[in-house]
């Protein structure tokens, strides 16, 4: 299979590593960044550029870059796919995109399907990106209800064979949704955690808490921008619930309400014990 991957940093670049180390599919890659290029070809991790010659010769594509420029470079690109060929992004959200790529995918033909691989680290960049970035870690796909079942199973697939340990199919609403629970809100709360005044004097005060709670504020401001900005509705809502949260806990502490403050705290144990059991 000829596989056409656009954006070659951590996700990108893992994703083409993954194909090299555990198939033997031909990758044609694209990045703003030539360098990055030239390192990939002469790493054999991809066989070429990805363009107007190869574009049309890929049975599948995964783009990897912001949402904006996903959206803007795939539709440049569309004239040059084929029918036959399967496009998936790795957007960290998926209204906007699935959205904007709807009336493009019907106008020229090929099936898009929406996608977020739910794994990351810190650094960025094709430098760190590993061949068993993904393992374990779960797929999700957004496609439409229109998109052919065949079609998701075969994406769903070729996934597996990547690393990853589970395929989630969902809507591109309920991604949005989730998601801004169980990763936005965390690198925000993350980011302003930082910010407090001890942070610049924690050191020999803090262990395994400190480093767990601001692992992610080590962010790339401008994706995450665009991530929070595109994902607004769903994520002030929880920011507000946990400033509500918050408050209850301030108020509690004050106030010198033990039972208050202690059912409180039971109450998050108690919670985390539901969703998250040892």
């Amino acid at each position: 299979m000829n596989i056409g991957i656009i954006g070659l940093g951590l996700i990108g670049g893992s994703m083409a590593k993954a194909i090299k180390a555990y198939r033997n599919d031909v990758i044609f890659g694209a990045d703003h960044n030539e360098d990055v290029i030239v390192q990939a070809m002469s790493d054999g991790v991809i066989a070429g550029k990805l363009n107007e010659e190869t574009i049309p010769q890929c049975d599948f594509i995964f783009i990897a870059i912001y949402p904006e420029a996903a959206v803007a470079y795939l539709t440049s690109i569309a004239p040059q796919i084929r029918k036959e060929t399967v496009v998936v992004d790795g957007c960290g959200v998926k209204r906007f995109v699935c959205d904007a790529m709807r009336p493009v995918s019907e106008a020229y033909g090929f099936t898009f399907i929406g996608g977020h691989p739910m794994a990351g680290m810190e650094v960025a960049g094709y430098e760190n990106a590993t061949p068993t970035l993904y393992r374990g870690a779960s797929m999700i796909l957004t496609p439409y209800a229109e998109t052919p079942r065949y079609a998701v199973d075969r994406v769903g697939e070729f996934f597996l064979t990547l690393g990853f340990g589970h395929i989630e199919v969902t809507t591109a609403k309920r991604h949005d949704r989730n998601i801004a629970y169980t990763s936005q809100l965390a690198h925000v709360v993350s980011n302003a955690y930082v910010k407090s005044p001890g942070a610049v004097i924690h050191r020999g005060f803090s262990a395994g808490s400190f480093k767990d709670l601001t692992r992610v504020a080590r962010l790339e401001e401008t994706m995450w921008t665009e991530l929070f900005l595109k994902n607004g509705d769903y994520l002030v809502k929880e920011i507000e619930t946990i400033i509500g949260h918050l408050q209850e806990y301030a108020d509690a502490i004050k106030k010198n309400q033990t039972e208050t403050l202690c059912r409180l705290l039971k109450e998050g144990r108690e919670r985390k014990e539901m969703v998250d059991p040892l």
